[in-house]
């Protein structure tokens, strides 16, 4: 008689727990979302989630808005969300440098990527670009190993320590057995300002943020892609494993929620994204500017942040950086 009472107290507290679940994903939303953006409004980032925003204040019926919340490299804004009501109606458009790599860099970072978040879905990712300046006799990437063993020291950009950027020379440099020297940059702009000078050799950037540059008259040459994924951006560009075995990364962006947000709202979310991802005119815009619109479940996401955490965690190393 007493394990029928448990049975029965059992299923009872599921079927409400299932029941409570419906209830709260028929009520959401019922007032206005905030995507927190971790960068200043008018950047990069503004171009791709703000039609995403329209979008969904459509289909979720709300208003949807961009509120931007800039600040030490984007770790203002991830600990923001963190520290949220955890009701769904406060979401963090993460990102690959505060999300996976400061975590390899900070002592002091007030969050966790894992254990601080709902992980919802990955918004979109973009592949980096190898590129030199054209002066040099270098077309591919075995020339360029070539030509930077014979020449030591050979001056490259980035957009700072610790980013994309940098890490992904120094892994390049480290898998190739070549000495370079780094000079960081606050952004994207100084480092073409000296690139397109020549007072720098090469460098990893935004596909994007090259290619007005690489028409002819060709004014930065490509080496070679950091992904697989071929670009018509830069066509006839191989990609950089095909010489350095697994050399595979990316920048992206993604979708999070405080942790002990409901799933049923995580799951939502999630799926009303996905299907905003998929919408061509969505797709146009993500591809013009050199970036391939993501998606995927809340659990593949979250498979993946464990997976770019380990992989960023390993630059940093190889890198030679330590934790400030």
């Amino acid at each position: 008689m007493k394990i029928l009472k448990s049975v029965l107290v059992v299923t009872i507290v599921g079927l409400t727990t299932i029941f409570s679940s419906c209830v709260v994903a028929q009520e959401y939303p019922s007032r206005t979302i905030r995507i927190i953006s971790p960068w200043a409004s008018g950047g990069p980032s503004d171009a791709i989630v703000r039609p995403l925003a329209n979008k969904l204040a459509v289909v979720l019926g709300q208003p949807v808005i961009v509120e931007s919340s800039p600040g030490a490299n984007g770790m203002i804004g991830h600990e923001l969300v963190s520290r949220a009501k955890p009701d769904g109606y406060t979401v963090l458009m993460s990102h690959v440098g505060p999300m996976a790599i400061s975590p390899a860099l900070e002592k002091n970072i007030r969050y966790d990527p894992i254990k601080s978040f709902e992980h919802v879905t990955l918004f979109t990712t973009q592949q980096l670009l190898l590129a030199v300046r054209p002066s040099l006799p270098i077309k591919t990437i075995k020339e360029f190993i070539d030509y930077a063993k014979k020449n030591p020291g050979m001056p490259y950009g980035s957009v700072g320590i610790g980013s994309t950027t940098h890490l992904a020379v120094e892994w390049l440099a480290s898998e190739a057995g070549i000495q370079v020297n780094h000079i960081p940059y606050t952004g994207a702009g100084p480092f073409m300002t000296d690139m397109l000078g020549e007072r720098i050799d090469f460098g990893f950037l935004a596909l994007a943020s090259f290619a007005p540059y690489l028409a002819p008259p060709e004014r930065v040459r490509p080496i070679a892609l950091s992904t697989s994924i071929p670009s018509r951006l830069a066509p006839n560009t191989l990609p950089m494993a095909s010489v350095i075995e697994d050399f595979n990364i990316a920048s992206w962006y993604g979708f999070e929620l405080p942790a002990g947000t409901p799933q049923a709202i995580v799951q939502r979310l999630s799926t009303e994204i996905n299907s905003i991802l998929r919408e061509p005119d969505m797709v146009a815009r993500l591809t013009s500017l050199g970036m391939d619109p993501g998606g995927g479940s809340p659990q593949e996401y979250s498979e993946k942040v464990r997976r770019e955490l380990a992989l960023w965690a390993s630059m940093v190393k190889k890198a030679g950086l330590s934790k400030k």
